[in-house]
């Protein structure tokens, strides 16, 4: 059970910078989930995941190209982030909660030919989403993200960890200050005011602080065996799969490689590694990946 759900006050999002686009919200499993959804209906839909400790506010800089080419854009915020509910329990969070949400949304929605960008969890949750239903995807963009499905003697890195304690522990959780610190363009104060307006208590973080938890590092996650599940789907994935990631994010560093090396679809895709790119790399290269999406959409069949 979710136990108590909270909502973030609308209030807190009035004002944003940049962000002219209505909500828009559906019920899933019990919860109110919001989303941006501009653009014809009968266009090719552009499904924008974000991650952690973000909301669709990070799409902002790519959705004005996007919409401009003609494209329908779709950017939810996952559950626990952005205008989504928020269940104040910790243990309320996993994994594969939040793929069932975005797979029962873009059923719901009845998107057919779609493509998928996906950054941080967007990847992990979308990935996993593509591989449940991938007649429903045209193609997909990750983007600074992974699929972990590690394997006896995988070790994760120390500062994961760290990053899983302080996440979870810490007094002080900024979303504004990760945002920031992962970016490499700094943030104006009305944008740090954008990342922190879902989170007006510790209550409302609960999902922010609980997600890191649930990246699979250990072979005995109880999500590795659908993340190698995925991947069976992936290695006979044959559609475009391209990798856009940032020289300036030690996060997901190398984890491109795997996707180009084991993805029919990515062999002689127009790979990037953008130049400036930190983590969050939708602030620092925006209109660049938003052509890089509108390219890629061009030369799909109709």
């Amino acid at each position: 059970m979710a136990g108590e759900i909270l909502r973030s006050p609308d209030a807190r999002f009035e004002g944003l910078p940049d962000f002219p686009w209505a909500p828009q919200y559906v019920e899933i499993q019990g919860l109110r989930i919001h989303r941006i959804d501009e653009g014809p209906r009968e266009a090719r839909p552009i499904l924008l995941l974000h991650g952690e400790p973000t909301w669709c506010f990070l799409y902002r800089k790519m959705i004005p190209a996007l919409l401009d080419a003609g494209h329908r854009v779709i950017a939810p915020d996952l559950v626990g982030f952005g205008r989504s509910d928020k269940p104040a329990r910790l243990d309320a969070y996993s994994y594969q909660w939040q793929v069932e949400v975005i797979a029962e949304l873009v059923r719901g929605l009845g998107l057919r030919g779609a493509i998928l960008f996906g950054q941080d969890w967007g990847g992990l949750v979308g990935l996993r989403v593509v591989a449940e239903d991938p007649d429903r995807f045209a193609a997909v963009v990750a983007s600074n993200t992974g699929l972990p499905a590690p394997g006896p003697g995988d070790r994760p890195p120390l500062a994961f960890r760290a990053w899983q304690t302080f996440a979870r522990y810490s007094p002080v959780f900024s979303a504004s200050r990760i945002v920031d610190f992962g970016s490499v363009t700094r943030l104006s104060r009305a944008e740090r005011r954008a990342y922190d307006a879902p989170f007006p208590t510790r209550a409302h973080q609960a999902g922010a602080r609980a997600m890191p938890s649930h990246v699979p590092i250990s072979p005995a996650d109880p999500q590795v065996p659908a993340n190698r599940k995925a991947w069976d789907v992936l290695h006979a994935w044959d559609k475009p799969f391209l990798t856009a990631f940032g020289d300036r994010d030690p996060i997901t560093r190398g984890l491109g490689r795997r996707f180009q090396e084991e993805i029919p679809g990515a062999r002689g895709e127009p790979h990037t590694l953008l130049k400036g790119g930190g983590h969050f790399i939708q602030e620092d290269k925006g209109p660049e990946l938003a052509q890089m999406i509108c390219a890629l959409a061009a030369r799909l069949p109709a």
